[in-house]
């Protein structure tokens, strides 16, 4: 992949938000008969949206520049588009609106000491920190024990992505929900890319994966977008099994671009019993507490 252009972006993006809702959904009559397009036409959502035909034409054909807020909000509505969503669409308008496309700062590509001492100052949680390319910049000592597999590759910085779509036989074993876990790594590189289309090294990255991995091309061209957000994750870890962890990703406001990753499980519970029985492996193995970029 040589660039990650917005007016493609744009247009495929809408596309493929128009192709999956129906007239019923929208609220619209269907007429019955065949209808010669999947999900709404143009007409319909330019409709909806409160925007004359062209103008909507004009829009899907990757063109967002004069596009008020409001009027995005009222594609956003059209459409049917969830908060992630809506974020991208307005990521990829602020991209159409300046020549060339407004430059974001460069995603760092270390993490400074002083969120190296925050991460070693937690000694009962996973944690660490990786960018919007999941790169993975710092970790803590429980997080280089849990982590293991991925660090397994000595390519540095690890990076998530490639571990789960080109290392696919330790990825499925290591992530229990193997599958939900390739699509929002995959949704997730896609809202990088509307952020910050010109990242040569994201780039690099998506054009790496789609040329070595069919599982990835098939999800990067479905157009999903998902946020870096809280939930729960089922690891299989090779020393201490499964492990069902509470997960907690924020940003860092210091570190535009930057996301710290905590994992927690309840006391009392087995997985709790786990992550204290992986502390306890982890003492033993000093080489995992090598810093990452190393």
């Amino acid at each position: 992949m040589a660039k990650i252009d917005p007016r493609t972006e744009i247009k495929e993006f809408l596309r493929s938000r128009r192709a999956r809702i129906t007239p019923e959904r929208a609220g619209l009559p269907a007429y019955g008969g065949n209808r010669r397009v999947k999900g709404l036409r143009r007409e319909e959502v330019a409709l909806l949206a409160g925007v004359s035909v062209d103008y909507y034409v004009r829009m899907e054909r990757g063109s967002l520049a004069g596009a008020s807020d409001g009027v995005l909000d009222a594609l956003a509505s059209a459409l049917h588009l969830d908060e992630a969503e809506r974020d991208h669409l307005f990521h990829l308008a602020r991209q159409s609106r300046a020549p060339g496309g407004p430059r974001r700062r460069r995603p760092a590509a270390t993490a400074r000491p002083a969120l190296q001492q925050v991460l070693d100052a937690i000694t009962n949680a996973p944690t660490w920190i990786c960018n919007g390319r999941y790169d993975v910049l710092a970790m803590n000592h429980l997080a280089r024990a849990l982590y293991s597999p991925v660090l397994a590759d000595t390519r540095r910085p690890a990076n998530t992505a490639r571990f789960v779509y080109l290392e696919p036989e330790a990825a499925e074993t290591f992530f229990v929900d193997y599958d939900r876990i390739a699509s929002d790594v995959a949704a997730k590189l896609r809202m990088e890319a509307g952020r910050n289309p010109h990242d040569e090294e994201l780039i690099a990255l998506v054009g790496e994966l789609s040329t070595r991995s069919d599982l990835f091309r098939q999800r990067w061209a479905s157009q999903d977008v998902r946020l870096h957000r809280s939930g729960r994750k089922r690891l299989h870890h090779p020393v201490v099994g499964r492990l069902d962890l509470d997960v907690e990703s924020m940003e860092l406001p210091a570190d535009p671009g930057l996301l710290l990753t905590v994992y927690t499980a309840a006391s009392g519970t087995a997985t709790a019993d786990g992550l204290a029985l992986l502390a306890s492996w982890a003492a033993g193995h000093e080489r995992l507490a090598a810093p990452v970029n190393q």
